[in-house]
């Protein structure tokens, strides 16, 4: 059932092997019997009232499910700048782990002609990064996720020059950038070195292919390029954000944070530039979380106090159903404001979770996972300050990229101690990483991001002697 429903917003976060339960459905009208790891899972009045882990199920007959239906907030880019004019079409393309956006220029006034977006067909085989390469090196599916990809984004491409009415002959150049694993599996790289510490990737550089060579056979002539990675788990996207950002002309202290599926942050200046990734995103994509889902109808988004009592938003507006990242951020924070939840990251009261909204409840493994996602990303930007010689003190802004970027609350992200950087440093960016992969659709020389990977220094978290103190020092929250 994985294949089908997976097209109807089903998502798989465990990839499939029946460990979670974020492909629920209920059955409303059929048969689907009750497996082994359904029993192992799920409580036997969720059983009685029709539930099942569509992973573990065969349909057999016709069936009428529960879906919860949604439209997806993918991001795409609509910021103008500065080009030299050249002929013909080209296309940006944003591999998310999540999510993919793409769009269509024309390389003449840089007019975008056509978005698309889409889920990440990958996800099937798992949310997150991890689950994949797991999926690749453990079960063998590394051709299968390659296929993937490339066959979905060939969709992609020609679903986006019908919308225009655009010739594909007149289609030079595709560019896409991605992280170190969309870039290898795309690429149809090796990923074992990626599954195991020090995490260091089997080939970081820029790869091009003929359409022809992909199976895209619209584009058949055009030059598709997958822009190099900079090391580790900091990919192309990151590069193409550091570009879109400026941050190599910076004179001031500046720096990119990307909270996404996995957690990048880049600070420095037009002297020098660190950088690093860290393990944060599951709990932010919400895929972690007991009652999680993506920013999607149904979905609490905010948290608030008021008159003394926590009081959420719900997406669409309707009954809600779970609770997204930004949702989780504003919930701890209010937690905390409260006293629901002590310094350390305790429930107070002697309960297990906090209820949120009718049917709705934050665990404690809930808080647990957000105390460890803060914790690295604050670990990661308090190791690069001191990587550079500097303090909190000396940032004179912040670039905060991605869908999560995007939407979460800044106040309520430093009174987590998710961003330790005082709010008004911080400014949501957008998709940072679409808007640099249009840049380089209008590069003229022919390896122009060669030179700025080299000036950018990846600080591997694992194998600096402090991760491990200041990663504990920064599970708690802040007074």
């Amino acid at each position: 059932m994985q294949d089908v429903l997976f097209q109807y917003g089903v998502e798989f976060p465990c990839g499939g092997i029946g460990e979670c339960q974020g492909c629920r459905v209920r059955i409303l009208q059929g048969t689907l019997p009750v497996t082994p790891e359904q029993h192992n899972e799920l409580a036997p009045e969720q059983l009685e009232a029709g539930w099942r882990l569509s992973c573990c199920c065969r349909a057999d007959e016709d069936l009428t499910l529960e879906l919860a239906q949604w439209d997806a907030q993918i991001l795409i880019d609509n910021t103008s700048f500065g080009f030299v004019p050249r002929e013909g079409l080209g296309i940006a393309v944003d591999l998310g782990t999540t999510t993919l956006a793409a769009q269509l220029l024309d390389l003449h006034t840089a007019n975008v002609l056509a978005v698309k977006t889409a889920l990440n067909a990958q996800a099937r085989y798992g949310s997150d990064l991890m689950s994949r390469i797991n999926q690749a090196v453990t079960n063998g599916k590394r051709t299968e996720l390659k296929q993937a990809i490339r066959k979905q984004l060939g969709e992609l491409v020609s679903d986006l020059l019908e919308e225009a009415r655009g010739n594909a002959d007149r289609v030079s150049d595709i560019v896409i950038v991605g992280n170190t694993a969309m870039h290898h599996l795309f690429c149809g790289l090796n990923v074992d070195s990626l599954s195991q510490y020090p995490f260091i990737p089997t080939d970081p550089d820029e790869k091009r292919f003929g359409g022809g060579d992909l199976g895209w056979s619209a584009v058949a002539d055009a030059q598709v390029r997958f822009v190099s990675c900079i090391g580790g788990f900091v990919g192309s996207d990151i590069l193409s954000g550091v570009r879109a950002c400026r941050l190599k002309e910076s004179v001031e202290l500046v720096g990119l944070i990307d909270l996404g599926t996995n957690g990048e942050i880049v600070l420095g200046n037009r002297d020098r530039l660190v950088c690093c990734s860290t393990a944060a995103g599951p709990a932010f994509e919400a895929s972690s979380l007991s009652m999680g889902m993506r920013a999607m109808t149904g979905a609490i988004t905010q948290v608030r106090v008021e008159g003394g009592t926590l009081t959420c938003r719900v997406a669409g507006g309707g009954k809600p159903v779970g609770i997204c990242g930004s949702g989780i951020v504003d919930a701890v924070a209010a937690a905390l404001d409260l006293g629901l939840i002590g310094p350390r990251g305790k429930i107070t009261g002697g309960g297990t979770s906090i209820v949120l909204a009718e049917h709705v409840t934050m665990t404690q493994q809930d808080i647990r996972e957000v105390q460890v996602a803060k914790a690295a990303i604050a670990a990661g930007v308090r190791i690069l300050l001191d990587t550079l010689g500097a303090s909190l003190g000396d940032l004179s802004k912040i670039y905060l990229a991605g869908a999560f970027g995007n939407y979460v609350n800044r106040e309520s992200a430093h009174r987590i101690g998710l961003l330790v950087m005082p709010p008004s440093l911080i400014h949501p960016s957008g998709n940072t990483a679409l808007l640099g992969a249009k840049l380089a659709l209008f590069d003229t020389d022919e390896s122009p991001d060669n030179e700025l990977v080299r000036s950018i220094q990846h600080v591997p978290l694992n194998a600096h002697p402090k991760f491990q103190d200041i990663f504990v020092e920064e599970m708690t929250f802040p007074e």
